[in-house]
């Protein structure tokens, strides 16, 4: 395994020192920051607001609001983990690319090392810098938290997090490779990560909560593992601002909201477990993988 730690960490300098790259892992994370703040956080709070106050009773409204606003903070701090894992894998990625284009991708396959070792060495680096950023991202948000007075994750929820990022950034490390292996140009793998960085918001219903697409989109959106990796984020994220913000009320109102917001997903009137969705993304990088490598040899006979 020599050969892949080698090849993994000529990626990771590489990554380091371009600075654009870098940043343009980031920037769907940046959008999503940038939105929420101007213009969709204070909509889905105000929403939360009027849910509770169309209860009655006596309520404290400045207090429905600040925790309003948490349950939102916490909401979309795993879609920015979530798009992390999609761009930043898809950026490292990219080094694969521009090896290809100036040849040194064929000096790899030239030198006495397999191809399988190659695309671990590809798939581990994008995995390892992925997972790295994410944690570096959800270190500044508990930072943040903790600078603004809000309650900061608990030690287990981080945890689970750490365990969700580990995973779902194995999985678009897998598929960016997978895709990576059809793409010979850095200009096309660039617009290529700009659509995806543009739509990973939608797809993983950050920008527009699932309750406000059209039944149909919301029902195409819940067959891809981007929502589903997003949404195992929120549960843990969420669980406990949730349970503050909806304490008194009849506890269906709590889970349409969940489900409404796109914590927890149902299929008919059957909601996936976060045990399940797991599974199918350990499915889902396996049969990547699997993929990716009948690919790959198939170019290697094709180019003898």
């Amino acid at each position: 395994m020599r050969e892949v730690k080698s090849l993994v960490k000529r990626i990771t300098l590489v990554f380091i020192r371009d600075r654009a790259a870098v940043f343009f892992s980031v920037l769907s994370m940046l959008i999503i920051l940038m939105l929420v703040w101007l213009f969709l956080g204070s909509m889905n709070s105000e929403n939360i607001v009027e849910v509770l106050s169309t209860y009655g009773g006596v309520r404290n409204v400045a207090k429905d609001q600040e925790n309003a606003d948490y349950l939102i903070v916490v909401w979309t701090l795993a879609g920015v983990l979530l798009s992390n894992c999609v761009t930043i894998c898809m950026t490292v990625m990219g080094n694969m690319i521009y090896d290809e284009e100036n040849n040194k991708l064929a000096c790899f396959y030239a030198a006495p090392v397999g191809r399988l070792k190659i695309a671990l060495g590809y798939v581990l680096a994008a995995w390892m810098i992925g997972v790295v950023m994410c944690t570096m991202t959800l270190a500044a948000a508990q930072g943040w938290l903790t600078i603004s007075g809000r309650p900061t994750l608990s030690a287990i929820v981080v945890l689970q997090l750490f365990g969700m990022i580990m995973l779902n950034t194995f999985v678009y490390a897998s598929l960016s490779y997978l895709l990576a292996l059809f793409i010979h140009s850095s200009s096309a793998w660039s617009g290529i990560l700009t659509i995806v960085g543009t739509l990973v918001g939608f797809l993983g219903a950050v920008y527009l909560p699932v309750y406000m697409l059209p039944e149909g989109v919301a029902s195409f959106l819940k067959g891809l593992p981007i929502l589903h990796g997003v949404s195992m984020m929120r549960r843990v994220c969420v669980q406990a601002a949730v349970e503050t913000t909806f304490a008194g009320l009849p506890e269906g109102v709590a889970e349409q909201f969940s489900e409404n917001m796109g914590i927890i997903i149902r299929l008919g009137d059957t909601e996936i477990a976060v045990r399940t969705q797991c599974l199918g993304l350990v499915i889902l990088s396996a049969v990547t993988l699997i993929a990716a490598t009948l690919v790959s040899q198939r170019r290697r006979m094709r180019d003898r």
